[in-house]
């Protein structure tokens, strides 16, 4: 490797593109350079796609692009795109649903065939070498002999692509007004998945998907329906004592590769490890759990200490491999666990669950739980603390061991939309637990994403070295407006909540589709590809649309601004009936559906005892709310006449700008939101 010349990707600052920038390949990155030279030679462009933690984008790069021969073949017939599909999910989207549309599984790594315009005619997953090179020879002669059929099926697949989503699954606005009966047949279809043995929804592979359990917190809060409060702590115990979380480290894998939450696919990603701190910390609120908050605590631990940069960016991910083998920096075997921990060694292995055969390869064994502290304690008549204390001490020499371990790599680039997820699960755990440390971590953050992420009222995707080089997508803005709305709730500093609005008013100018009040993932300013997307549906991350038509909702509150009250109204009435039918791809969807049904209760708290008055009204569990408070004049208009009364911190509670009486405790005020909200329920079908 170390006599080979690099390739163009060598300029590049995403570690995905850096892993092949010695490959004999000779790759391009995705830009007009290669664009344009694939139009000058007339020849068919290869465009791979992959990120840097995917187990199979590594494989085939060692079994393919990494080979002199089979990289001669690429080189003499095609110009070679590689693509960072967490730098540009722009290109990834447009392509992956191109795959889909050819009819084949999607996945990456991704290997797309386009024509010298950028359409594409073919494409495909993961290819072992032989095939690989047999599909390069066969589209190379294709393309000499049979180009028109090809750009034939190209013009149809680019049709295909800029079909939106709504015109795929016919829905148009429409007055539905959300209802109770909907509500719960909504409930109704998402249960249909639920596995009720280990939790989370079946089949296997199984991802923690988040937004259908910080839904259902909120279903079980309107309906005190039991069984959905049931799933939701089956899923995140399992989930918590479970192989997909790091039993010594905190933080959580991708996902499971059985229905048992045991064996994960390793790599961690910052993503999944900050929507799961929002969750758990949502449902400590509704079950005083300690195992929820304990989770809360570790995961941010395992983000701060791993992936975390020097100026308080988060960074990607980490890699599942380490020494060529995935998992082996956190299994152990139980010969080195009798090593370390020599007398206690049986009752870790009692508590973890280890074998001397292993449950993972090389006789490796995952750590995990079977059953709560309490209830092992129990058994094996140890006192509660005593075992608390054990357990710490076992998990620090089990660190120790890890930090002398090869590590599994880092992907080093700071992405705005996963930085403000971690921004936003930061500040919701601040709101839940009061530790100052979340706060402040919080606020360095978001200094963090103002300095190098921003320009004006503009967003950058990506951050390197210095530099950020890619704008931003709806996904930055979207992400980012909700972590500023929930900063500004537990700091009460309107500065956060006008940047806000700046974002939002932004976002409308430069994304909005005036003829379906959906936004399109691009900027109109940004370099026009061969399809402009919208994103609907709410997979591992939410879409960005949900995310918009939620805070719109609640700016238009904030702000009293009817605009963005139309938007989001419109945005949720074109979903409505393909919520109801597959409410486990739309649950971010849901939840406003759930906020526009039961209302959403304006609280404001004015006077001195601010930050106490916040504080003890956050240990409730109050899912659908505006929060705000000042203590001197403000500029909001839904706090404007609101002033202490008798001297006295005063907390108002108001619902569609009508206000109960003024009163002084988080108690009374609780009691005003419980009858209100009982006055509105209907009565369950």
């Amino acid at each position: 490797m170390a006599d080979r010349k690099p390739n163009r990707l060598i300029k590049e600052s995403s570690p995905y593109l850096l892993q092949h920038a010695y490959n004999p390949v000779d790759w391009y990155p995705w830009g007009e350079e290669a664009l344009q030279r694939a139009k000058q030679e007339n020849k068919p462009i290869l465009v791979s796609i992959g990120y840097a933690a995917c187990h199979w984008c590594h494989v085939m790069e060692h079994q393919s692009f990494e080979k002199e021969k089979i990289a001669a073949v690429m080189n003499e017939h095609f110009i070679c795109i590689k693509v960072d599909r967490e730098e540009r999910p722009d290109v990834d989207a447009i392509y992956m649903d191109a795959v889909h549309a050819m009819g084949l599984q999607g996945g990456w790594p991704l290997n797309v065939f386009l024509t010298s315009e950028a359409k594409p005619f073919y494409g495909g997953t993961y290819f072992a070498p032989q095939q690989w090179v047999q599909l390069l020879q066969n589209i190379a002669n294709a393309y000499q002999q049979n180009r028109q059929d090809l750009h034939e099926t190209a013009e149809q697949f680019v049709e295909h692509l800029n079909i939106s989503d709504l015109e795929k699954y016919g829905l148009k606005q429409s007055d539905k007004q959300v209802n109770e009966e909907d509500l719960q047949q909504l409930y109704r279809n998402l249960s249909k998945r639920f596995d009720r043995e280990r939790g989370g929804l079946a089949p296997a592979p199984k991802f923690p998907m988040p937004t259908n359990f910080l839904f259902l917190l909120r279903y079980f809060n309107h309906t005190q329906d039991k069984t959905a409060l049931a799933q939701i702590n089956l899923t995140l115990r399992e989930m918590a004592l479970g192989g997909l979380y790091d039993q010594v480290g905190g933080g959580f894998a991708r996902y499971s590769v059985d229905t048992d939450w045991l064996v994960p696919h390793f790599e961690k990603m910052l993503y999944d490890n900050a929507q799961l701190v929002s969750l758990y910390a949502e449902a400590y609120q509704v079950t005083k759990n300690p195992l929820y908050k304990q989770v809360v605590y570790e995961t941010i631990s395992f983000v701060e200490r791993e992936l975390m940069s020097s100026e308080f960016g988060f960074y990607s991910s980490l890699d599942a491999d380490s020494e060529g083998e995935e998992g082996k920096f956190y299994t152990f075997t139980k010969d080195e666990l009798s090593k370390l921990l020599k007398d206690e060694e049986p009752l870790f292995s009692k508590y973890y669950n280890v074998t001397a055969a292993g449950n993972f390869e090389h006789g490796r064994n995952i750590l995990h739980r079977r059953e709560s502290d309490e209830s092992f304690a129990k058994e094996n008549e140890l006192e509660i603390e005593v075992l608390q204390e054990m357990v710490s001490a076992w998990k620090k020499k089990l660190m120790k061991v890890r930090a002398k371990r090869v590590r599994p790599a880092l992907d080093d680039k700071i992405l705005c939309s996963w930085n403000a997820l971690m921004l936003k699960a930061l500040a919701d755990a601040y709101y839940v637990f009061g530790e100052k440390p979340f706060l402040d971590l919080a606020l360095k953050n978001a200094e963090f994403i103002f300095e190098e992420l921003r320009e004006g009222n503009k967003l950058c995707h990506n951050y390197k070295n210095g530099k950020a080089t890619i704008d931003g997508f709806l996904d930055d803005y979207a992400l980012l407006i909700a972590a500023l709305l929930r900063l500004y709730e537990v700091t009460f500093n309107e500065e956060w909540l006008q940047q806000a609005k700046r974002f939002t008013d932004y976002v409308i100018s430069h994304f909005l589709d005036q003829e379906d009040s959906m936004f399109y993932f691009t900027d109109k300013s940004d370099e026009k590809l061969i399809a402009r997307k919208k994103e609907i549906f709410d997979n591992v991350i939410p879409a960005s649309n949900s995310v918009m038509a939620k805070k719109l909702h609640k700016l238009g509150l904030y702000f009293d601004n009817a605009a963005y009250q139309q938007i989001a109204d419109k945005m949720l009435n074109t979903i409505i009936p393909l919520l109801i039918k597959e409410p486990s791809h739309l649950s971010n969807w849901a939840i406003l559906y759930y906020n526009k049904l039961t209302p959403t209760a304006e609280v404001a708290i004015v006077g001195k005892q601010l930050p106490q008055m916040r504080e003890e009204l956050s240990t409730f569990y109050l899912p659908n709310m505006v929060l705000m408070g000042s203590d001197h004049k403000s500029k909001l208009p839904l706090l404007a006449d609101k002033v202490p009364v008798d001297g006295k911190t005063t907390i108002y509670v108001c619902y569609n700008k009508t206000c109960q009486l003024p009163v002084h405790t988080p108690a009374e005020a609780l009691k005003q939101l419980q009858g209100w909200q009982q006055q509105v329920k209907f009565p369950a079908l």
